[in-house]
């Protein structure tokens, strides 16, 4: 039997997308949720060889700082295991930046290119060879692509009536999305999360929608926010198969 969601997306850009998906269990939203972290695979610096390093930071502290720079990782190109060569050699007065790293692959590059290394002063230089591996989260946390993947239950508003005259307005505060009676969907930073800026001087009831949750994702430049979905939602449909695979025989 096979089962459809009804998804919409609320707001979306390439690394961050907010997104609301209809017919989910409590578990299965969390499940999808430890997919993103810790099943989609990245591309992370792993072993490094220093051929020169005389700046200020000893040389593991250094490959600590590397491994934290996020690659591109075209994921169709590789499988777990495999690795790619990345370089970098600056001398100084100068600061080494992830943009100064070169890769042996044309599809992966650094991230973001403006992360600093080590500032690097008159004489001294840093040049290494590392090889960046593809691996999971649930192996090293280097490996998370979604660095914040969170999720909320989707809250219906209605309103009740007015409050009364003597009634005091007190703040009702809310993270996440509302659904109003219309059907429409509002983030809560719309209205600076306080619900009477929406609502003045109304009596308001807020409750959880039945089987909708609403997915907060932010990758780290690894791949675009629908990629780490996809992938965790095949991951998810590959270890059903195994179970199912494994029960049959």
């Amino acid at each position: 039997m096979t089962t459809e969601f009804d998804v919409e997306f609320i707001e979306r850009t390439d690394r961050n997308a907010r997104f609301l998906v209809r017919g989910l269990t409590p578990a299965f939203a969390n499940g999808i949720r430890r997919a993103m972290v810790a099943d989609v695979p990245t591309l992370s610096i792993d072993t490094v060889r220093f051929v020169e390093n005389s700046s200020v930071m000893f040389d593991e502290m250094i490959a600590l700082r590397l491994g934290l720079i996020p690659l591109t990782t075209p994921l169709d190109d590789f499988e777990l295991g495999d690795t790619v060569t990345v370089a970098l050699d600056v001398e100084g007065p100068a600061t080494a930046y992830s943009g100064d790293i070169v890769t042996s692959e044309p599809g992966v590059e650094v991230a973001d290119k403006n992360i600093p290394i080590i500032k690097l002063n008159s004489g001294q230089r840093l040049e290494f060879e590392a090889d960046a591996v593809l691996d999971r989260g649930k192996d090293h946390a280097k490996h998370q692509g979604g660095v914040a993947v969170g999720y909320r239950h989707l809250q219906k508003v209605e309103v009740d009536g007015d409050l009364g005259e003597f009634d005091d307005e007190e703040p009702q505060i809310l993270r996440g999305v509302i659904e109003t009676e219309d059907g429409e969907l509002i983030a809560s930073s719309e209205f600076d999360h306080d619900l009477t800026k929406l609502y003045p001087g109304k009596e308001l009831s807020v409750t959880d929608v039945p089987g909708a949750f609403v997915f907060h994702v932010e990758t780290d430049g690894s791949f675009s926010v629908e990629e780490l979905v996809d992938r965790a939602a095949e991951t998810i449909g590959d270890r059903a198969d195994e179970l199912k695979n494994a029960v049959a025989v």
